[in-house]
């Protein structure tokens, strides 16, 4: 691969570098040599330890938290910066912040816009993410952004498990645009919950509007944080006389008691990628790899060659 392709390395961040070693194992290159020294007060520096001058550099790092995710990222790309490396793209598979990209109450920051100029700033050519919580934060950088979604992988997965009665549904109306897509890429109903939130991570009451009676259901979200929001409206699910209720959520936040909490729920099976490292045990939870995806994306944006062609939906 690296003869027959313009030279480019790969690095990646500390909690993100299980990521990286699946896509060099899927382009079939090495990972480059990075090192991050800690220091005594949580300060930390970034160095390469091979040469990048002119070399197209993909770093790989999501931003979840806590925020040293976030600030070694920014220190790799200002590092390749200054090592003269030819290009910098990010590969965020999951983009952290994004549930803050707009005004909607007086005097709160936009966060995902922030972050977005600090990559910027720092020096960044290009993102590479994955299901943004919201479209148009691609809107708020200045450079290309290409936005992956995980229903490349959760389609075929979906159609493995040969579900009869099969209705998508989405927990909550902010996730309609992409429930509907998946509904009407597999030609069948879509049904909404509507939550009130009593304050951030507690839902107050919720409502199904449509038919469950009989149904096996998929909810699909982009993320997963402290789980409330989708057990409640898995067990309202099975409640209203659901057949099963199974999950499929991109990035797999999991704050505690998350776990637990869809252990003890209606939930089937909850169905994450692995953009955030997951490592607890929860025997409902199945994880698929986006390595090949985000290799495939690399290798086309290395080769300019369009990215379009393997979505299944957007």
């Amino acid at each position: 691969m690296e003869q027959s392709l313009p030279p480019f390395k790969i690095f990646a961040g500390t909690n993100s570098r299980y990521m990286a070693e699946e896509i060099c194992q899927e382009l079939g290159v090495e990972l480059g040599k990075m090192n991050t020294q800690r220091f005594a007060d949580g300060e930390f520096e970034v160095s390469y330890e091979e040469s990048i001058r002119g070399r197209e550099v993909y770093l790989v790092q999501s931003t979840f938290p806590n925020s040293d995710n976030l600030m070694e990222l920014l220190l790799m790309i200002d590092a390749a910066k200054r090592a003269s490396a030819k290009s910098i793209v990010a590969v965020i598979p999951y983009f952290g912040w994004a549930r803050q990209d707009r005004k909607d109450k007086p005097r709160v920051s936009i966060a995902a816009k922030l972050v977005s100029d600090l990559l910027t700033t720092a020096g960044v050519d290009r993102v590479i993410t994955m299901d943004l919580h919201a479209d148009q934060i691609q809107g708020f950088f200045n450079v290309p952004v290409d936005h992956l979604y995980a229903s490349s992988v959760f389609i075929p997965y979906i159609q493995s498990l040969n579900l009869d009665n099969l209705v998508i549904a989405t927990p909550d109306v902010g996730g309609a645009k992409r429930a509907n897509n998946y509904a009407k890429y597999l030609d069948v109903p879509l049904v909404l919950c509507h939550k009130q939130r009593a304050k951030a991570n507690v839902v107050a009451n919720m409502t199904v509007i449509g038919d469950v009676q009989d149904k096996n259901v998929i909810l699909v979200d982009d993320m997963v944080d402290t789980a409330g929001t989708i057990t409640k409206a898995a067990d309202l699910m099975m409640s209203k006389g659901a057949k099963s209720v199974r999950a499929l959520c991109s990035h797999a936040i999991m704050s505690d008691p998350a776990s637990e909490r869809v252990d003890a729920c209606s939930l089937s099976e909850m169905i994450f990628t692995n953009s955030i490292p997951y490592n607890k045990d929860c025997k409902k939870c199945t994880i698929i790899s986006v390595a090949k995806l985000f290799a495939d994306t690399i290798r086309r944006v290395h080769s300019n060659e369009s990215i379009s062609s393997q979505y299944l939906i957007k």
